[in-house]
């Protein structure tokens, strides 16, 4: 990854290492800064033509802006919309232009179809940025192999070592939701998770187990669905947990969008939010607020996320390293209307 060498040439990190200096001093020298010791340059300088170091064009007054790409799962969602929002604010910032594709590369065989990372190649991109994109180890190597430093955000499942990568909170958000519905005196609470296997889903679940213990209220298997973040998914999982004989005074759905389905799981029972049954959700979408009752939900600052990994990027394309390959954002409950004291 960033402290290795590759085809391309010697990273800063490694130039940073053989001349016994720190990265960002490494850098002020590759970048022309005069806030360096003589003898400090005069070894970087060495260590740079010894070891054929690549200089990255920088953003420059006479130039074009450097170009990065931004691959989001899809461009038909609010979701993405924050996305798009908070890369496109950093990137302003940062005098750096940004290309969007909707979509990864399909692979066939376990190899990446040319197209897209060619034409990455081709146009010359200097960095990408990845949103609920899941890679292959093909691809993963086929960015290494052309030096063009990456970033997740919110990475489907758990990146391969020495991925840097940006979330939210996401367990402490369960436990929130959780906590909340507590403290109103549910003790019947289910969850509807996303995909099983992704790890947001996993880690909002988890914290929803964790407060439940702690409380000392039994967790109760079936109580526990998933809704493939979902709206249609969701709507039938609800379906299932009203029908139970004991059904739950509350429930805690992993996603705004499938808390939606829910509310039209209850709304077809003749039921009432929050009278019958409290709803929690988990992104602060703006459905959220739009919603009948408005929403109860868990704020993960997706903008906030996007632009984090945008600066993360950047300072990976000047050569340097993040000090963590995982950042993550805090999250807060955000209460409205949808919840209210246990019967």
């Amino acid at each position: 990854m960033a402290g290795s060498a590759t085809a391309m040439g010697p990273t800063l990190s490694v130039i940073a290492r053989e001349a016994r200096v720190s990265v960002p001093t490494a850098s002020k020298v590759v970048n022309g800064r005069e806030d360096v010791a003589p003898e400090t340059r005069r070894r970087v300088t060495e260590v740079l033509d010894r070891l054929g170091y690549v200089r990255r064009p920088r953003f420059q007054a006479n130039k074009p802006p450097a170009l990065v790409d931004l691959v989001v799962h899809s461009l038909d969602s609010s979701w993405s919309g924050a996305i798009l929002h908070g890369v496109e604010m950093a990137a302003h910032d940062a005098g750096l232009e940004v290309v969007v594709s909707a979509g990864l590369t399909r692979t066939r065989g376990g190899r990446p179809e040319r197209g897209w990372l060619d034409k990455l190649c081709a146009r010359g991109s200097a960095g990408v940025l990845f949103n609920l994109a899941e890679l292959t180890a093909t691809q993963y190597a086929w960015l290494d192999q052309h030096s063009i430093p990456y970033v997740m955000i919110d990475p489907v499942v758990e990146p391969s070592s020495g991925v840097v990568s940006v979330g939210a909170a996401n367990w402490q958000g369960g436990v929130s939701a959780t906590e909340h519905l507590l403290s109103l005196g549910h003790e019947r609470i289910a969850v509807i998770g996303g995909y099983r296997r992704k790890m947001c889903s996993s880690a909002r679940v988890a914290g929803y187990r964790s407060a439940l213990a702690a409380a000392g209220v039994r967790h109760r298997p079936d109580y526990v669905r998933y809704g493939n973040f979902d709206q249609v998914t969701a709507r039938e999982r609800m379906r299932d947990l009203l029908a139970l004989p004991d059904r739950p005074t509350a429930v805690f759905v992993c996603s705004d969008p499938m808390a939606l389905g829910v509310y039209e799981a209850i709304a077809e029972q003749g039921l009432r939010i929050p009278d019958d049954i409290s709803v929690v959700g988990f992104d602060d979408l703006p459905e959220a607020r739009w919603a009948t009752p408005a929403l109860t939900t868990v704020r993960q600052p997706l903008s906030e996320m996007a632009a984090t990994a945008l600066r993360l990027l950047g300072r990976m394309m000047d050569g340097e390293r993040p000090d963590g390959v995982r950042t993550e954002l805090s999250t807060r409950l955000i209460e409205r209307s949808s919840t209210a004291p246990a019967r």
